[in-house]
């Protein structure tokens, strides 16, 4: 399953570890996501959100 947000559609992100001897090896920085069961139209759905939108409110939780 693709680590991306359902709201923002935030992804990973790649860059490198650097090392004291400046050797350089691939990494990737991950999206904090959750799973939420969020109110869409109405209805429930299960979805992957990351907490910047769980915080900021851009869902609304299902009880």
């Amino acid at each position: 399953m693709a680590k991306i947000c359902k709201i923002c559609g935030k992804k990973p992100v790649t860059g490198h570890n650097i090392s004291h001897a400046h050797n350089r090896t691939k990494r990737r920085w991950l999206p904090n996501l959750q799973k939420v069961r969020a109110k869409v139209d109405g209805q429930t759905q299960r979805m992957r959100v990351c907490t910047n939108c769980i915080k900021s409110g851009k869902i609304t939780k299902a009880a």
